[in-house]
């Protein structure tokens, strides 16, 4: 069977960025995802459709078929007062080069890294970690099988390799 809309994949890869290894599922772990669905990156999708179980792969994504670009507007400069708690800023959490995770005005999570920090205020760089970056994949498709009818309505993979209702 090969990889289209409405199957689900599990593929192991790794993946390289400015030649440092990043990220990593192994084939007694695979990646399962819903192909079709939105939930991946569209150009990881793209390379991998129509290929079958056993296939072996090896592609780059520009920054624009992954992450894309950095976005100046995504790095900005936060009071310091907005990290206190109790009138103190945690150094163990808001320390330059951590993920600090936060939210905006609606409720809704945000995760940023800490890029400076001084006395008075924060600059936070809320673009993904990748934004920017040329993403370098190898890898081979372990498995495909039909996406059952819930898979398809909720948009997602069930079972033990997937999102458990």
């Amino acid at each position: 069977m090969k990889i289209t809309k409405h199957t689900v994949p599990s593929v192991s890869y790794s993946l390289f960025v400015d030649g440092q290894l990043v990220d990593q599922a192994l084939e007694n772990q695979p990646l399962v995802y819903l192909a079709g669905a939105g939930n991946m990156i569209p150009g990881f999708e793209r390379e991998l459709e129509g290929m079958q179980a056993g296939e072996e792969f090896s592609f780059k994504l520009s920054s624009e078929e992954a992450y894309g670009d950095v976005n100046p507007d995504a790095i900005v400069e936060l009071g310091l007062d907005v990290f206190k708690v109790d009138g103190k800023v945690d150094t163990n959490v808001v320390a330059v080069g951590k993920m600090v995770p936060m939210q905006d005005q609606s409720g809704n999570p945000l995760r940023g890294i800490v890029i400076e920090m001084n006395d008075q205020s924060v600059k936070m760089d809320f673009n993904h970690p990748l934004a920017g970056k040329e993403l370098n994949f190898t890898g081979k498709v372990v498995e495909v099988r039909e996406a059952d009818e819930n898979e398809i309505a909720h948009g997602h993979v069930h079972g033990p390799d997937g999102h458990q209702h």
